[in-house]
C-alpha cells in the first residue's frame, strides 16, 4: 500500500497543481484586459520613410505582422474604428526589442507630422516604464491615417493594439503584478534550490538553480524587463541576453536533466544527443556574439526543439523503467508545454487570449520549476533511502565481519591462553631456575664463609680453651705457694719484716687480685665455650659437606639458627621454645636450616620494626610429631599482614623492604625448599594480631624404615 502511494504521488501532486495553482492562473490571466482594445491588423508596406504612395496592402487573420530579418520596416495603418474607444489613448507596440519606433500621422494638408519617437536606443520613453513603445494619442485623430518606421536588429513582429488610457494603465499594474510574482517565486526557488546545493553537495542542485536563475532571466529579457533592471539600458546587452540567457538556460536545463534522470545509465545514445544539443546551444551564444543574428536565432530554434523531443523520449523511457524522479520530471515539463503551446497557439491567431503571449511562458516556466524542486526534494527522500538500504547493506556486512572477528577473536583467544600458560609455565620455571641459582649460590657463599669463619677461629678457640686448664692448675699451685710463705713468715719474721711485708700487701690489694684472678679465670673459661658453641654452631648450619639426604635432629638446626642470630634481637625479643618429643628426620641438613634462618630473620625484623607499638616481643618456636611428619611452627606476635600482602608473599621477588634492604627471595626460597622435600608450608597472619608459620616435613623421604 505504502509503495503503491509512493508511485503515484508524483501524479497526484501534478493534478493537485494543475487544479489549485495552474488553472486559476490562467483564468486570472485570460481576465486580464478587456475586448474594448483595438488591434490593428491590417497594414501597408512602404519601400521608404517617405512614405510614397499606397504602399503594398497586407491583411492579417491574427494580430502580429511578421517581417523576418530586416534592419528598417515602413508601414501605414488606419485606426478609425478605434475612435469610440475615448479621447485619452494609448498605442502600444508589443515588442520591447526595436531600436528604434517613429510614429507619424498624416495632416489635412498631406504633410506626415511626427508623434513620437520610442524604442531601446532612447531609454526611458513612458511614464510607465513599459518595455513596449508606446504612444499617446487622442481619439479625434484616429480618423487620419498613421505611418511607422521601425528599425530594429532581432527580427521584426509588429502587434499594435490601442487601449483607453485608464484600462492601459489598469492591464500595466496587473502585468507589472504577475511579472514580480513570478520573479519572486523564480527567485525564491533559485536559493532554495542554491543552499541545498551548498548543505548536500550534490551538483544536480547547483545546475538546476542556474537552469531556474537564467530560464527567469530569458522570460523577462523576451518581455523587454531586464533592459530596464537588469542591464542598465543597454540596447547590445539587452539584444544580446535573449539569446544568452536562452542559450545558458538551455545548456544548465540539460545538463541537469542528465545528472537528475542519469540519462548516461538508462538512455546512454540519447544521452549523447543531449551532449550535442548543448553543443548547438553554445554555438548558437556564440554566433549571437560574433554578430550573427539570423544564425544564432536558427541554432536556438533547432536547440529547443531538439530538447523538447529528447526530454519526452528520455523521461519516457526512464518512467518506464520505474525510476520515480523521471514521473516528476515529464509532469513538470508538461505545464512547460502546455505554456509553450498556448503561446504558440495565441500567436498565431488559433485561440483568443487577452493577456500577452509571454505571459503563458511565465507561468509554464514558474510550475515547471516549483514541480522540479518537488522532484529534487523527493530525490533527497529517494538519496535518503538509497543510503538507508546502502547503511542497512553495510550494517549487515558489518555484522557478519562483526561475527567473523568474533570467531577469529575466540581462536585468538584460546591460542593466546594456551601460549600464555605455555609462557607463564616458563616465566614460573626459569623463576623456579633463577631462584635455585641465587639460593645455591647464596648457600654456597654462606656455607664457604661460615665454614671458613669457623675453621679460623676454631685453632685459637681451641688453644685458648686447651690453656685455660693448666693456667688455672698453675694459679692454684702459686696461691699455695703465697699462702705457704705467710705462714711461714708470721712465725719467723721480725716485726719489721711483716709490717713491711703487710704494708706492700695493702697497696698491692693481694686479696682483691687473688678474687680478681679468679673472676678472670672463670669469664675466660666461658667466653672460650660460648665461642666454641657459636663454631659448633656455624659449622652445623653451613653443612657444606652434606649434598646427601641425612637424618637431621631438628631441634640443634633451630638452636643453631637461634645462635647466629641471637645478635639480632639486641636481647630486646623473648625466645620461647615448646620442644616435642619428635625423631630425627631425613632431609638435607643445609637447606632446613636456611629454611629456619628466613624464617626468624623475617619474625625479627617484623618484630623490631614495631617495637613502640609492641612492649614485650616475642618469638615461639613448636615442635611436634603427627604421624609420619614433623611439624614445626615459628610464630611471633608481630604487626602481621594484611591479605593481599599474604597473597603474595611466595612471589619470587615480591617484598614489602624499602629498595636496597630486600630482594624478595626468601620466603620463595623457603617454600622452594619445603616442596622440595614433599613436605607443606602454610601461614596463618591477622593483621595487627601476628604471624605463624607452619612447616610439616616428612620423617622419610625415600622408603620409611623401621629402627
Amino acid at each position: 500500500m505504502i509503495r503503491s502511494w509512493k508511485n503515484k504521488q508524483p501524479l497526484i501532486i501534478g493534478l493537485t497543481v494543475i487544479v489549485f495553482i495552474f488553472l486559476p492562473v490562467i483564468a486570472f490571466l485570460s481576465s486580464i484586459g478587456d475586448m474594448s482594445t483595438y488591434e490593428i491588423n491590417e497594414y501597408y508596406i512602404f519601400q521608404n520613410q517617405k512614405f510614397e504612395g499606397k504602399g503594398e496592402k497586407t491583411s492579417l487573420r491574427k494580430n502580429t505582422l511578421g517581417l523576418g530579418f530586416i534592419e528598417e520596416a515602413y508601414l501605414g495603418f488606419r485606426a478609425a474604428d478605434a475612435e469610440e474607444l475615448g479621447q485619452q489613448l494609448v498605442m502600444e507596440l508589443k515588442n520591447p526589442t526595436f531600436r528604434e519606433v517613429v510614429l507619424f500621422q498624416k495632416t489635412e494638408n498631406g504633410q506626415l507630422q511626427e508623434i513620437g519617437r520610442a524604442g531601446t536606443d532612447y531609454g526611458r520613453t513612458n511614464v510607465f516604464s513599459n518595455p513596449n513603445p508606446l504612444f499617446d494619442i487622442k481619439g479625434s485623430d484616429l480618423h487620419h491615417e498613421f505611418f511607422l518606421s521601425i528599425k530594429s536588429n532581432e527580427p521584426i513582429n509588429v502587434e499594435i493594439s490601442i487601449a483607453e488610457y485608464s484600462l492601459f494603465h489598469f492591464m500595466y499594474n496587473q502585468r507589472t503584478l504577475i511579472i514580480s510574482a513570478y520573479m519572486g517565486v523564480m527567485f525564491a526557488l533559485f536559493l532554495y534550490n542554491f543552499i541545498l546545493f551548498f548543505l548536500i553537495r550534490d551538483n544536480t542542485y547547483f545546475l538546476y538553480s542556474v537552469y531556474i536563475l537564467f530560464i527567469a532571466l530569458a522570460q523577462t529579457s523576451l518581455l523587454g524587463y531586464s533592459y530596464y533592471y537588469f542591464l542598465n539600458q543597454s540596447s547590445d546587452l539587452y539584444e544580446l541576453s535573449i539569446i544568452g540567457f536562452s542559450a545558458i538556460s538551455g545548456m544548465a536545463g540539460i545538463s541537469f536533466m542528465r545528472k537528475f534522470l542519469k540519462t548516461r545509465d538508462f538512455t546512454p545514445i540519447l544521452d549523447r544527443f543531449l551532449v550535442l544539443n548543448i553543443l548547438v546551444y553554445g554555438a548558437s551564444f556564440l554566433s549571437r556574439i560574433f554578430g550573427f543574428v539570423k544564425v544564432s536565432y536558427t541554432l536556438t530554434d533547432i536547440s529547443g526543439l531538439l530538447v523538447i523531443i529528447l526530454f519526452v523520449f528520455s523521461a519516457s523511457i526512464i518512467a518506464k523503467k520505474g525510476y520515480r524522479p523521471a514521473v516528476y520530471f515529464i509532469i513538470g515539463w508538461l505545464f512547460f508545454f502546455i505554456g509553450l503551446l498556448v503561446f504558440i497557439l495565441q500567436t498565431n491567431g488559433l485561440i483568443e487570449f487577452n493577456a500577452p503571449p509571454n505571459f503563458p511562458m511565465l507561468v509554464g516556466t514558474a510550475m515547471e520549476a516549483i514541480l522540479l524542486s518537488l522532484a529534487l526534494a523527493d530525490k533527497i527522500n529517494i538519496l535518503k533511502k538509497e543510503k538507508e538500504d546502502e547503511q542497512a547493506e553495510k550494517l549487515n556486512v558489518l555484522k557478519e565481519n562483526e561475527s567473523l572477528i568474533l570467531k577469529q577473536n575466540e581462536m585468538l583467544e584460546s591460542k593466546v591462553k594456551v601460549r600464555t600458560e605455555e609462557l607463564e609455565d616458563t616465566l614460573r620455571h626459569l623463576q623456579n631456575t633463577q631462584t635455585q641459582l641465587v639460593n645455591q649460590e647464596k648457600m654456597a657463599s654462606l656455607g664457604q664463609l661460615t665454614a671458613g669463619i669457623a675453621h679460623e677461629i676454631n685453632n685459637p678457640i681451641n688453644f685458648v680453651s686447651s690453656n685455660i686448664s693448666p693456667l688455672k692448675r698453675d694459679i692454684k699451685d702459686l696461691m699455695e705457694i703465697v699462702e705457704l710463705y705467710r705462714e711461714k713468715g708470721n712465725v719467723q719474721f721480725t716485726e719489721d719484716t711483716k709490717k713491711e711485708i703487710q704494708e706492700l700487701e695493702d697497696d698491692l690489694e693481694l686479696e682483691y687480685i687473688l678474687e680478681e684472678i679468679d673472676q678472670l679465670l672463670k669469664g675466660m673459661d666461658d667466653g672460650a665455650k660460648r665461642t666454641v658453641e657459636i663454631v659448633k654452631g656455624l659449622r652445623l648450619f653451613s653443612r657444606v659437606d652434606e649434598q646427601d639426604v641425612k637424618k637431621v635432629d631438628i631441634h640443634d638446626g633451630i638452636n643453631s639458627t637461634l645462635v647466629l642470630l641471637n645478635s639480632t634481637m639486641s636481647g630486646k625479643i623473648r625466645v620461647i621454645k615448646d620442644y616435642g618429643g619428635i625423631p630425627m628426620i631425613e632431609c638435607l641438613a643445609g637447606k632446613i636450616n636456611q629454611v629456619f634462618m628466613n624464617i626468624i630473620t623475617n619474625s625479627i625484623h617484623a618484630l623490631t620494626d614495631s617495637l613502640v607499638e609492641n612492649a614485650s616481643p616475642q618469638i615461639l618456636i613448636r615442635t611436634s610429631q603427627v604421624g609420619d611428619f614433623v611439624k614445626i611452627e615459628i610464630g611471633d606476635n608481630g604487626p602481621g599482614m594484611p591479605s593481599a600482602i599474604k597473597e603474595r608473599i611466595f612471589e619470587p621477588f615480591f617484598t614489602t623492604k624499602p629498595v636496597g634492604k630486600g630482594t624478595g627471595l626468601g620466603l620463595s626460597i623457603v617454600y622452594t625448599i619445603i616442596e622440595n622435600h614433599k613436605g607443606t608450608l602454610e601461614v596463618d597472619t591477622v593483621e595487627g594480631k601476628g604471624t605463624n608459620f607452619v612447616i610439616t616435613l616428612p620423617v622419610y623421604q625415600n622408603t620409611p624404615t623401621h629402627e
